[in-house]
C-alpha cells in the first residue's frame, strides 16, 4: 500500500492549520480510509508520549485520535521544544538528539532529513492517506535554504499543497496574493488550492473576495469553514493562545501562572470546560488572584529559568499570601521542582551547570539528569483514592523528606509529595484532570461540595466529530481527496 498524500500549510503560525488537519482525518476516516497524520517539522513545548516511549508534538497526537490510531514517533520526526537561553531542544524520531539555537539549527536541517523521509515513508505504507501539517508559512523566503517543514518537504517528496488563511486575524486576501508572488515556479505548481478558516458570519459576504483571491493566484477555493465554537473543547498546542486567554467563569478560581517557558498546558484543559470552576492564566506582571482556592504551577521546558521567572513577577510573594489565606498549592512536573528546596543541573540539561533555591514549600530536593522519563503512567491518586493515567516527561530525580507522603501510586511505584497537612502537593503526572472521577474528587475536596463532572474524553471526541461534519459541510472534500498524491 502507498497513501495519497495532501500538505495543509498556512499563511502564518496559527491560522488553524492543525485543527483543520484533525478535522479532515476524521471526515476522511469517516468515509472508511485509512488516515495518518504527518508533521515533518514541528516547534512546541506541548507534546504527549507515544506508546513506543517517545515523544511528539501534542497536535499530532490529536491527529492520531481524529484517526482512530495509536500516535507514532514517526507523525512528527522533527519537534523542536523551547527552552532557556533563546536554545531548542531537538528531538528526532522521539528521542532528544541534541540541541541549539535557531542559527545553529539551520545548518542541521540538512542532516535532518533522511530521518523525516524514513518516517513520512513508514506511514505512507501503511494508510490510504497521509495528511501533512506544514509549519509557520511557506512566505518565510529566507528560511527556504534545506527547508524540511514546508515547500521543501513540499517539493522533495512531490505532495500537493493547500494553503490556508485565517480571516478572523484579517489581511487574509493580502497574505494568500503574497505568497503567490513570492513562490519558485515549482513550489506554484504544488498549490492545489486554499481554504479560509474561522469566518464569522455570512461567508456569502466574501464571495467577491474568493474571487480575487483566484484572479490574482490562478488558485481554487475550497471552501470557507465558519469559525467553530467546538474547536474549544480540542487540546491546544500553541502557548500564542494563552497570551490572550480569558478566564473562564466560576464560583471557584483556579489560578496558573503564564511561566515564559510553560509546557504541556493542556493539563488544564479539563478544567477549563468544568462548571463553577474559574480557570485563569495569570500574565506575567499581573498579581495572583486573591480569591484563588488553588494555584497550579504548570510544567515547563526550563525550569530554572522559569523559576527566575516566576520570582521576577513577584508570584513566590503571591504564593505565601496564598497559603496564608489558607490556600492550595498543586505543582505538576517543573511546577512539582520548583516547590522543593533546591533544584540542581550538574550537567547543563538546561543549558549551563548550576544550581537554585527552591520554593521551599515542599521538603524535596531536584537534580536534573541526563535520562528523560518518557512513559504512559497510570495508578490512583492517594488523598483521594481515584484512579488516575497519563503520562511522565521530564528531567530529574526528585527525593527528599516528604516523598514519604507521596501524592500519587503508578504501577507499584510512589510519585510525588505532599505536606504534612496535605495543602501543597506536587508530582511528575501529566494529564491527572482528564479523568472525570478524580477531577470530581479533587474538586469537591477543594470547594467542599459536591462536584459533577462530564465525560472529558467524550466531549473530545464530539468536538472531533462535529469538526468533520463541519468541514463536509462547508469544504469541498471530495476536491481534496482528488488534489491529495
Amino acid at each position: 500500500m502507498t497513501a495519497r498524500a495532501l500538505m495543509f500549510q498556512g499563511t502564518g503560525s496559527d491560522v488553524g492549520k492543525s485543527v483543520l488537519c484533525a478535522g479532515v482525518i476524521r471526515a476522511l476516516v469517516k468515509r472508511g480510509y485509512g488516515v495518518r497524520p504527518f508533521k515533518p517539522q514541528n516547534m512546541s513545548n506541548n507534546a504527549a508520549v507515544t506508546a513506543d516511549g517517545g515523544e511528539i508534538g501534542r497536535a499530532q497526537a490529536l491527529q492520531a485520535r481524529a484517526a482512530n490510531v495509536a500516535a507514532s514517533v514517526h507523525m512528527n520526526p522533527v519537534l523542536l521544544k523551547p527552552q532557556g537561553d533563546r536554545t531548542s531542544q531537538i528531538v528526532v524520531q522521539g528521542r532528544v538528539w541534541g540541541q541549539g539555537d535557531a542559527r545553529s539549527y539551520l545548518g542541521k536541517k540538512a542532516e535532518l532529513w533522511p530521518f523525516v523521509a524514513e518516517s513520512f515513508g513508514k506511514l505512507k505504507a501503511e494508510a490510504d492517506f497521509v495528511i501533512v501539517e506544514g509549519a509557520g508559512s511557506p512566505a518565510e523566503v529566507n528560511l527556504r535554504a534545506n527547508d524540511i517543514a514546508n515547500m521543501g518537504f513540499a517539493t522533495r517528496s512531490d505532495v500537493p499543497v493547500v494553503l490556508v488563511g485565517d480571516i478572523d486575524r484579517g489581511g487574509v486576501i493580502a497574505s494568500l496574493v503574497g505568497i503567490s508572488e513570492l513562490l519558485e515556479p515549482d513550489e506554484r505548481a504544488l498549490i492545489a488550492g486554499y481554504v479560509i478558516n474561522k469566518f464569522r458570519g455570512d461567508a456569502s459576504l466574501f464571495d467577491d473576495g474568493l474571487k480575487i483571491i483566484t484572479q490574482r493566484t490562478g488558485w481554487r477555493s475550497f471552501g470557507v469553514l465558519p469559525h467553530l465554537a467546538e474547536v474549544g473543547r480540542l487540546p491546544s498546542e500553541d502557548a500564542v493562545a494563552l497570551d490572550t486567554a480569558e478566564a473562564t467563569t466560576g464560583d471557584t478560581v483556579i489560578a496558573v501562572p503564564r511561566l515564559k517557558h510553560i509546557a504541556n498546558f493542556d493539563d488544564f484543559d479539563p478544567l477549563k470546560q468544568q462548571p463553577g470552576i474559574r480557570l485563569v492564566f495569570v500574565q506575567p506582571g499581573q498579581p495572583m488572584p486573591a480569591e484563588a482556592a488553588l494555584v497550579i504551577l504548570p510544567g515547563s521546558k526550563a525550569t530554572i529559568a522559569d523559576l527566575r521567572f516566576l520570582r521576577e513577577q513577584g508570584w513566590d510573594v503571591d504564593l505565601a499570601a496564598h497559603l496564608r489565606r489558607g490556600g492550595r498549592v498543586l505543582g505538576i512536573c517543573g511546577g512539582y521542582q520548583m516547590l522543593g528546596r533546591s533544584i540542581s543541573d550538574p550537567s547543563g540539561i538546561e543549558g549551563t551547570s548550576e544550581a537554585i533555591e527552591g520554593l521551599g514549600l515542599l521538603e524535596v530536593d531536584t537534580v536534573l539528569t541526563d535520562t528523560k522519563t518518557l512513559v504512559e503512567a497510570r495508578g490512583f491518586e492517594r488523598f483521594t483514592g481515584e484512579a488516575v493515567q497519563g503520562y511522565e516527561m521530564h528531567v530529574g530525580n526528585t527525593a527528599g523528606p516528604d516523598t514519604t507522603r507521596p501524592m500519587l501510586r503508578l504501577q507499584g511505584k510512589h510519585d510525588g509529595a505532599a505536606s504534612v497537612d496535605g495543602r501543597i502537593a506536587g508530582c511528575y503526572l501529566h494529564g491527572l484532570f482528564a479523568g472525570d472521577a478524580f477531577r470530581a474528587a479533587f474538586l469537591s475536596q477543594l470547594t467542599g461540595r459536591d462536584v459533577a463532572t462530564g465525560d472529558y474524553e467524550a466531549s473530545v471526541e464530539q468536538a472531533l466529530d462535529a469538526l468533520a461534519t463541519a468541514i463536509e459541510r462547508h469544504l469541498d472534500v471530495d476536491a481534496l481527496i482528488k488534489a491529495a498524491r
